[in-house]
């Protein structure tokens, strides 16, 4: 019998669209799932009258494999891939190849890579981005690890990714844990894009007076401007939604909000390099609180608000749509500029070479953050590999002047009705930090010096020279 080009263990719904996305694209796989019933419903179900073989061992799974073995795990991140690789390693040759396409921790992934290079098995953090539509019709793929597996693998994940002008979005990403690390930032970026779009439809429902079938309005007129993009359209057909009673369906929903941890992971790591993340992170606690449900609906009935009332004519409700959407569009320009920040900084930290405008390249297509946008940030990264930030890039600097009155009119608004918004809050005071040359933190240094005698420098000194003050001695 023909040996399979490619084998994938995981056949929950995100491995099963990828299996047949493989398949569709003429690859010859071998497929594996610890509960052996679900290969069989997936054989006899959504794979049948394919090529796809289905087997019911790891022994019987490797056996089917062409060598070098290509081996795809679409498991859950944590302790349950380190199992599969153990259950793998003992039928494998050296220079087999393991992809792990979930979204494991970067750092577990670097451990992986370098514990199996010692065994003689190339090991690939391999990032996908997309969902189960993205799986199955062409996702963002974001390879990285051991590049010795990338030439033998490069032509089957350029040819299932999703293409934009004729071009993959797939490209090597960088040594370790580097693909499982990008894909970590675009989950983050992702955390922030949906909290900033939350944040728009929630003043223009509260603040606005708004009816839901008017924002989605908004949002599909957005959706054909600079806004472009799959969140902004799936925001549009989801405000459309009617349950059975002919009402809103999102209405129905429980303000709660879930997660899978690769936002905090974002947040953490952007702790640890001293990079002020602070969108991404305002993203991930904006669910936390979500989550109080019950305090919250306390809270309500105890706690005061402000005793502003707006009465909007149609001139003001036109004008603040319109500054709406510039504080959505100028804010997520801040998420992405502190993305790119924080990639930047691991790479210096982590040794890593990343190609910035490839990774825009990457995310223009399949992923859940796909957007116009993304050619932009492209294109400033030609412009210049070593730019900082994207602030400092001509168009961005354009867009943030042109749309930054409407950012800070929507904020002042919402501050004075009493309608929290921390993503765009967060991003603007981000913005009028990143472009102040002075900022207070010369008073921090002296409190610090005050009480702990943790010296400081001074600005009519060399940078590096630090200096204690005796304090006390004033009083």
């Amino acid at each position: 019998m023909e040996k399979a080009d490619i084998g994938l263990i995981g056949l929950a719904v995100m491995g099963q669209n990828l299996a047949l996305n493989i398949n569709d694209h003429g690859y010859r796989l071998a497929v594996f799932n610890r509960t052996t019933s679900r290969v069989d419903d997936f054989i006899n179900g959504p794979a049948k009258g394919t090529q796809i073989i289905g087997t019911h061992s790891i022994e019987d799974f490797v056996s089917q494999l062409s060598s070098p073995r290509k081996i795809i795990l679409m498991v859950k991140a944590g302790e349950v891939v380190d199992r599969f690789i153990e259950l793998l390693v003992p039928h494998l040759d050296k220079g087999d190849i393991i992809m792990d396409g979930g979204n494991s921790l970067y750092t577990d992934t670097t451990r992986r890579v370098n514990a199996l290079a010692e065994q003689g098995l190339i090991y690939m953090g391999t990032g996908i981005s997309g969902g189960e539509e993205g799986a199955r019709n062409g996702p963002s793929i974001m390879p990285g690890g051991n590049k010795e597996g990338w030439p033998l693998v490069k032509d089957i994940l350029q040819s299932i990714a999703a293409k934009v002008d004729g071009q993959p979005c797939c490209d090597w990403i960088g040594e370790e844990g580097a693909g499982h690390y990008v894909k970590m930032v675009h989950n983050g970026i992702e955390y922030g894009d949906m909290q900033l779009i939350c944040e728009a439809y929630h003043f223009m429902r509260e603040g606005m007076s708004l009816g839901v079938d008017a924002i989605a309005d908004i949002f599909s007129r957005w959706n054909e401007g600079k806004l472009n993009s799959y969140l902004i359209e799936i925001t549009s057909h989801i405000l459309r939604v009617k349950d059975s009673d002919g009402q809103p369906l999102v209405d129905k929903i429980l303000d709660t909000a879930g997660q899978k941890g690769t936002g905090k992971w974002t947040a953490i790591n952007s702790l640890e390099l001293g990079i002020p993340l602070t969108l991404i992170g305002e993203a991930v606690f904006a669910r936390f609180l979500s989550a109080l449900k019950s305090e919250r609906a306390k809270a309500s009935k105890v706690l005061a608000g402000p005793q502003v009332q707006f009465n909007l004519n149609e001139d003001d409700i036109a004008a603040y749509i319109e500054a709406v959407h510039d504080a959505l569009y100028a804010s997520k320009i801040i998420s992405y500029t502190q993305g790119y920040m924080l990639m930047r900084h691991a790479a210096g930290e982590y040794g890593w070479n990343l190609n910035y405008g490839g990774i825009a390249l990457m995310w223009r297509g399949g992923c859940i953050i796909r957007s116009r946008f993304l050619g932009s940030i492209k294109q400033a990264y030609d412009n210049n590999e070593q730019l900082e930030s994207l602030l400092l890039d001509d168009f961005f600097q354009q867009a943030i002047s042109d749309t930054q009155n409407g950012w800070r009119k929507t904020v002042a608004h919402a501050v004075e009705s009493g309608i929290p918004v921390p993503g765009f809050a967060a991003a603007l005071t981000f913005y009028d930090g990143y472009r102040a040359e002075t900022v207070p933190a010369n008073l921090l240094q002296a409190q610090r010096d005050y009480f702990g005698a943790h010296t400081f420098e001074r600005v009519d000194q060399p940078r590096g020279e630090f200096f204690h003050y005796n304090w006390a001695a004033e009083e």
